[in-house]
């Protein structure tokens, strides 16, 4: 009975978004085709979709006619279960949205805070975040952009970037303990300042990935079969991009230079001398080599930030909400009072509304919080910038051949955990 469900659910999707889709234009009618059209489940598990979704397409052989997009698969509740914790212990749950850039996450959500709290954070700390959400955003780039090479029948690129990815994660160990889900920093500053090691890891790392990029570069940029596979594939016009609500480097391969980093500079990046890399035909190539040049910009701001490290703490005044030192917790009493109602949620923020976006892996990434004055967010959204875009691949992927499909939607950069938080 439940299978029989799911299939008339599923046919009821297809049946209204063919009627839909037709009535808009976007897509011939059946009487348009002579031969009978095939129905393909592109997902929900499936090696080319990289994550939990599926796409619903109506083919006619191996051209695509139209497309319905699925989520659900995943449904965690990210934002309901925030509102049940204390704002500290809502950063891991941030850690999981993109995992490919777990810093930018959690240092978005530090920046959201301490708006909230009117809280200052030192310059050596905002330096320091720079650094770390920039090494999160060349991983999340390499992700992509080596995955798009398998896609394509090309597995040495991916393998090559792969070992440049691992010691960006050691890099990470060295700040935080952690490698994937970081829970990096702290509301107030990091939760440590960087380590000799650290910085020596860093130093090697600046010094040595730059030929591995120009080397996994020269394999893709101007390679005959990938250039084949990708330039005029998943065409999306600046306008049309717009009007999804696109933003990061699917928008700025459609010609549209818009970066949170330099429209609403956050964390000191005002400081910073770098370029927006843009693209013209908002296709799969474009954004593959958008994503591309900023890698290299991000290597530039990390080498500014590293040489130009402010001296000072690495996090703000704020013991109400700053967790002290775990040795003055045991030897002061002002220290483990406020170690105490830190750790049991027992700080209320102040009665306020207030949204900070940052400039995530893959686009805008926002948080939208309303706190009652209470010891947890009385309403809190994400701004997942893959839910938004996500809506755009049936329109992108019509007409095309299947095989464009999968490469359209590698280049796109969907992860699960963001679309479907």
């Amino acid at each position: 009975m439940a299978v029989n469900d799911t299939l008339e659910g599923t046919h009821k999707i297809i049946q209204e978004a063919k009627e839909q889709q037709q009535h808009s234009g976007l897509v011939p009618t059946l009487n348009d085709f002579s031969q009978e059209l095939t129905t393909l489940n592109l997902g929900p598990t499936h090696p080319a979709t990289h994550g939990i979704f599926q796409n619903i397409l109506q083919m006619d052989g191996e051209r695509i006619i139209s497309g319905v997009p699925t989520i659900g698969y995943i449904h965690r509740a990210f934002e309901k279960i925030a509102e049940r914790r204390p704002f500290y212990q809502i950063t891991p749950l941030t850690d999981r949205m993109n995992y490919c850039s777990s810093p930018i996450n959690n240092m978005g959500w530090h920046m959201t805070v301490e708006k909230l709290l009117g809280v200052t954070v030192p310059k050596r700390a905002q330096y320091m975040r720079v650094i770390a959400m920039e090494l999160a955003r060349i991983t999340d780039h390499l992700i992509c952009n080596s995955i798009l090479g398998v896609d394509t029948g090309a597995f040495t690129g991916f393998l090559y970037v792969f070992q440049e990815r691992e010691k960006v994660y050691e890099i990470y160990e060295e700040i935080c303990g952690a490698r994937l889900t970081t829970n990096m920093g702290r509301v107030g500053g990091m939760e440590r300042d960087f380590s000799d090691v650290a910085i020596q890891k860093l130093r090697d790392w600046l010094k040595t990935f730059p030929a591995v990029m120009k080397e996994f570069e020269s394999m893709f940029n101007r390679n005959r079969i990938f250039m084949d596979r990708v330039v005029n594939v998943g065409p999306i016009t600046a306008e049309r991009a717009l009007n999804y609500g696109f933003t990061g480097p699917n928008l700025r391969a459609a010609g549209v230079d818009y970066d949170v980093r330099v429209m609403n500079p956050y964390s000191s990046y005002e400081d910073f001398d770098f370029e927006i890399p843009v693209g013209t035909k908002g296709d799969t190539y474009d954004r593959f080599m958008v994503r591309n040049e900023e890698i290299w910009q991000s290597l530039r701001i990390i080498n500014q930030a590293l040489e130009n490290l402010p001296e000072g703490p690495f996090h703000a005044d704020a013991p109400h909400y700053y967790l002290p030192p775990k040795q003055a917790v045991y030897k002061n009493m002002e220290a483990l009072i406020y170690h105490f109602k830190i750790i049991m949620g027992e700080i209320e923020a102040p009665v306020g509304e207030v949204y900070h976006s940052v400039e995530g892996g893959n686009g805008e990434l926002g948080f939208y919080l309303i706190s009652d004055g209470g010891r947890t967010p009385y309403r809190l959204h994400f701004r997942r910038p893959c839910f938004i875009y996500y809506q755009a691949y049936p329109e992108m992927v019509v007409g095309s051949s299947l095989s464009d499909a999968i490469v359209t939607l590698s280049s796109m950069n969907v992860i699960a955990g963001e679309l479907d938080a």
